[in-house]
């Protein structure tokens, strides 16, 4: 699946993630290759993307979430960076 997070000032993330699993406002949930399409908001949390064995943990401040033809979209508000 192609994933792309994104914040009003900056691209965080392009690439492949064979798994993706993201802080609904109404609980966390994983999103998998063929996965229905769905728009939804986002909490502040975490944003971990699995590839093979490799994970990849991105801290968000809210946003939404678009799913459509296995391509995934966040649109977070802004990022938690190891430097705050």
């Amino acid at each position: 699946m192609e994933l792309n997070i994104i914040t009003p000032d900056q691209s965080i993330f392009s690439g492949q993630a064979h798994s993706v699993t993201v802080p609904g406002s109404a609980g966390s949930f994983e999103i998998l290759k063929d996965h229905a399409p769905i728009i939804s908001t986002l909490d502040d949390g975490k944003v971990i993307i699995r590839n093979n064995k490799d994970i990849e943990v991105i801290i968000i401040k809210g946003g939404v979430v678009e799913v459509l033809d296995n391509k995934i979209t966040v649109l977070a508000e802004g990022v938690v960076t190891e430097e705050n």
